[in-house]
C-alpha cells in the first residue's frame, strides 16, 4: 500500500506540515500532561480511523512509559479503571470535540464544566488546542491513505 500523496516530496504538503508542527510544538510545550497529550491522539485517531496517527501515538506513548493495560483500553475509557478523572474528562471532551458533526449543538456544557474542573486554563487552551491539530492531522492521513504499521518512536524528531 503507497500513500495517495507524498506530503514530504511535495512543496506545498511539507510547507503545510511545517506550520502544523510548529503548532504542535506549542501544545506539547504546554503544562498539559503528555500521558493525556498521548490519550487524546490516540481516541481521535481511533474514531477517525487514522492507523498511521493510531500506530504512532500508541508507540511513542508505550515508548514514554505508557502501560499496555492503559493503550488497550483507550477505545473503552469508559468502562476502564485505569484512568484518571481529570483523563476521562478530556477523553471526553476529546470524543465531542471530534464527532462535532455528529453531535447536536457540539461539546456539552457538561463536558466543558468537567474538563475545567480539571485543568487550568492553559491545558483547556492546550486541549483545545490539540484536539483541533490532531483531527487535521488524522485528516490528512485518512485522505491520502498513509500507510500504517512502520512508524518508529522518535521518527520525526
Amino acid at each position: 500500500m503507497e500513500a495517495r500523496l507524498n506530503l514530504y516530496g511535495n512543496a506545498v504538503a511539507t510547507k503545510f506540515a511545517r506550520y502544523i508542527n510548529s503548532a504542535g510544538k506549542v501544545v506539547s510545550d504546554s503544562t498539559l500532561p503528555p500521558a493525556t497529550q498521548e490519550l487524546v491522539k490516540i481516541r481521535a485517531s481511533q474514531i477517525n480511523g487514522c492507523g498511521f496517527c493510531t500506530d504512532m501515538h500508541t508507540k511513542d506513548a508505550a515508548h514514554a512509559g505508557e502501560t499496555a493495560q492503559r493503550l488497550h483500553l483507550v477505545a473503552a475509557w469508559r468502562e476502564a479503571k485505569v484512568f484518571t478523572d481529570a483523563e476521562r474528562a478530556a477523553l471526553e471532551l476529546t470524543e465531542q470535540g471530534t464527532r462535532i458533526a455528529d453531535a447536536a449543538g457540539g461539546v456539552t456544557d457538561e463536558a466543558w464544566a468537567n474538563a475545567a474542573k480539571y485543568h487550568d486554563e492553559d491545558q483547556l487552551a492546550a486541549l483545545v488546542s490539540l484536539i483541533a491539530l490532531i483531527n487535521a492531522y488524522n485528516r490528512m492521513n485518512v485522505i491520502i491513505q498513509q500507510p500504517a504499521g512502520d512508524y518508529q518512536p522518535g521518527q520525526f524528531g
